[in-house]
């Protein structure tokens, strides 16, 4: 039987891979394949290449495991495994050269749904930086192979957060107001446009918090996992907003109930 640590071990070694094509098509030059909720919304040919090699590499050495990705139809499994992978998360950014995007790979056990699914391991890839967050169940949280944990809690100054906004222009009066509840916690925002990365900065104790709506399982499977293998809390949602998109919200302990009551607006 496979244990989580060697599904995270599997994980690791084709983000890696993943992260080499990711690069050397950004340096080829990106093309625009299509767009997806909105114009702005956006999927280059390298999304779609990276997260075939991705599949592959995972049928090769698990053809029994079921497969959710971004860019191409799920596969259910026999195994009770399945693998939710994002191959380009921070596309945009990834489109504009702004070295600031990861390969996010989750091995979760169940049905493929954040609120029933369970968690095994979880590896988040910086593709520029080159660093390494992986968690596995029950066993922490890890950068580069050295444990991590969320900060206790924010300093006196107050919370140093991360959002993003939704694609969709309609949506982002709501979401300016959303940021205007969360302020008076906040000593500072940043948008980075990774939210797999944002994860992982609150994991390690770079941001205290980190909030938006629109996400999908495969921005924070992985991303999840480490926050909460690094001592942190993370409420993936589960009541849409009037555009279909649920609120996400990860934080240390301390900050994390008003953070999420903010966020939510309630």
């Amino acid at each position: 039987m496979t244990s989580a640590a060697q599904l995270a071990e599997l994980a690791t070694d084709i983000a890696r891979e993943a992260g080499v094509l990711a690069r050397q098509r950004r340096e080829e030059g990106v093309r625009v394949a299509d767009t997806k909720s909105s114009i702005a919304d956006i999927v280059t040919e390298a999304d779609r290449e990276v997260e075939a090699l991705i599949r592959r590499r995972l049928r090769e050495a698990r053809p029994e495991d079921g497969f959710v990705g971004e860019e191409s139809e799920p596969e259910h499994g026999a195994s009770g495994i399945t693998w939710v992978v994002d191959p380009i998360d921070g596309t945009v950014n990834y489109a504009y050269g702004i070295p600031h995007y990861a390969v996010s790979i989750a091995a979760v056990q169940g049905v493929p749904e954040p609120a029933e699914w369970t968690a095994l391991a979880g590896v988040v890839y910086g593709a520029v930086s080159g660093e390494l967050f992986h968690a596995v169940a029950g066993e922490g949280a890890f950068l580069d192979g050295r444990p991590i944990a969320v900060n206790p809690e924010p300093s006196a100054a107050g919370a140093l957060l991360a959002t993003g906004f939704g694609y969709d222009p309609r949506s982002h009066a709501g979401d300016l107001a959303q940021v205007e509840r969360v302020m008076p916690y906040a000593r500072d925002l940043r948008r980075f446009g990774s939210a797999a990365l944002d994860l992982c900065a609150v994991a390690c104790g770079r941001l205290d918090g980190y909030f938006e709506r629109g996400l999908k399982p495969w921005d924070h499977a992985a991303g999840g996992l480490i926050i909460t293998e690094a001592g942190g809390r993370i409420d993936v949602g589960s009541e849409p907003d009037d555009f279909g998109r649920v609120l996400v919200v990860a934080s240390g302990p301390a900050l994390f109930d008003r953070l999420l009551t903010a966020a939510r607006g309630a």
